[in-house]
């Protein structure tokens, strides 16, 4: 009795998770209650309390189920791609473009964090958390770029850090501009070659190089 009521528990929280992303993304954080979800989801507002402290440990829970995923994902390509660390970054970038267009979750946990949720009042507490994501994910790149760079796969004087900030402004502004018009251009489609873009000027790029100090 006690694995179903914990199995039922669960079941439970996963609802009122799909039913904040469904009002999140229709109707914006900022105008969706807990009594809102609470009706989408067919509970209380006490079973939503139960799981979730407030509006915004909702969204960063849903957040940390995306992101939980997407490692899962790396680690599939990791074993795809033996000793080839290039190939599963550039595996991963392109499946978060496709995923962003062909998924329906995903899709809609990108139209609340770039054009749903402002980050004022109780959302202030995700906004220190999504920034603190945002420099871990830079780290994260940076070690990415260094494997490339010991396999001879991008130059040996790249500027991590500059790339990683180009990188993932490159990756956002994408998806922010394709969400905003989603008809101005296939992501999914196009999603292959808008990588290759990236690649390219990563491993070309001369700007995003070390600066060699001149001799005197």
């Amino acid at each position: 009795m006690a694995r179903k009521t914990k199995q039922q528990a669960l079941e439970t929280r996963n609802h009122i998770l799909d039913a904040a992303i469904e009002r999140f993304s229709e109707h914006g954080v900022a105008k969706t209650s807990l009594a809102d979800i609470a009706n989408t989801a067919g509970v209380t507002r006490g079973a939503i309390y139960w799981h979730f402290k407030n509006k915004s440990d909702l969204l960063n829970e849903i957040w940390a189920q995306s992101e939980s995923g997407l490692k899962d994902l790396e680690h599939e390509y990791q074993l795809k791609y033996p000793s080839d660390p290039l190939s599963v970054m550039k595996a991963m970038l392109t499946y978060v473009l496709e995923a962003t267009a062909r998924d329906r979750r995903r899709r809609s946990l990108m139209e609340i964090i770039f054009h749903k949720c402002e980050f004022v009042g109780e959302m202030a507490t995700l906004q220190f958390m999504q920034q603190t994501l945002f420099l871990e994910c830079y780290d994260k790149i940076e070690d990415v770029l260094r494997e490339c760079m010991t396999a001879g796969q991008l130059p040996e004087n790249l500027d991590t850090r500059r790339t990683a900030i180009v990188l993932r402004g490159y990756m956002t502004g994408i998806m922010e501009n394709w969400l905003f018009m989603p008809d101005s251009f296939d992501m999914a489609a196009d999603a292959p070659q808008l990588i290759d873009v990236l690649i390219d000027m990563m491993q070309h790029g001369q700007t995003l190089r070390v600066a060699q100090m001149q001799p005197v």
